[in-house]
């Protein structure tokens, strides 16, 4: 796992989320240290994507402030929020490639949108970023052509285009059978050292939590509100809830614990 930096690069201070008079989630409090692999953790209408995305400036909070890098994405606007922005790449939980853009092409987005650079350049680092992800030989390949696994790779690639600080990746392993699963999860780690980025992680996979996560929150969807925030194997053994420990452990042989719904 990652070697933290012990700075604080995001923080969620106060957060609420509602739509209308209907409270998604309330009082969210944590911070992100650099350099973590920080997992958003939760059972099924928990909020873990609504969170995510009042992360990165989708969702408008009822009451709170986000800080990335000392920076409020809630409150920002204009050459501000672009500057948070470029500090950010996001996979989304379904890919979201562009089925009629090749992987190149698709890759080539961000660069296009945030920077100046020419053609051959764009391309050159669209390459680069294919390749970390083990999509070398695929540049021209259209979504639809390729597996689950190799478009959440390509989604990641478009991700990381503009180098950013920060990485937030949207249930990676979702509809994955287990194998091309924990390939993803070497993937994340691999990347986590070699680009020394922070990555927030949206999963409910049991194998990705112990396995990529430094420390997690976890939000539960009864109370609406944080349920605990710590190392995943701590939470499993030593949470004072034992709705965490019944979460984090199902599935274990002989865990009189069932799992929640």
């Amino acid at each position: 796992m990652a070697e933290t930096q012990d700075k604080s690069i995001i923080q969620v201070q106060d957060v609420t989320v509602a739509y209308g008079d209907f409270v998604v989630m309330r009082d969210i409090n944590f911070e992100i240290q650099a350099g973590e692999v920080f997992g958003i953790l939760g059972g099924s209408g928990s909020g873990k994507s609504t969170l995510l995305k009042s992360m990165i400036g989708l969702n408008q909070p009822a009451r709170g402030r986000v800080l990335i890098d000392g920076m409020d994405i809630v409150a920002a606007e204009g050459a501000e929020l672009l500057a948070i922005l470029r500090r950010v790449g996001v996979m989304y939980q379904n890919g979201a490639l562009f089925g009629s853009m090749n992987l190149l092409e698709n890759v080539c987005l961000p660069l296009e949108e945030f920077t100046n650079l020419p053609r051959a350049a764009r391309e050159t680092i669209a390459r680069t970023k294919l390749k970390a992800v083990n999509l070398e030989g695929s540049e021209y390949k259209m979504p639809a052509e390729l597996s689950g696994g190799m478009r959440k790779r390509a989604a990641i690639a478009r991700a990381m285009a503009l180098d950013p600080k920060i990485l937030f990746l949207d249930e990676p392993s979702a509809g994955l059978d287990p194998i091309t699963s924990s390939q993803l999860d070497e993937l994340i780690l691999k990347l986590s050292r070699t680009l020394q980025a922070t990555f927030v992680v949206v999963t409910h996979e049991l194998p990705s939590i112990f396995k990529i996560l430094d420390r997690a929150v976890m939000l539960d969807g009864r109370t609406r509100t944080m349920a605990a925030l710590g190392r995943p194997g701590e939470l499993r053994d030593h949470s004072d809830n034992p709705w965490v420990r019944q979460f984090l452990r199902r599935g274990i042989e002989g865990s009189a614990e069932p799992a929640p719904s």
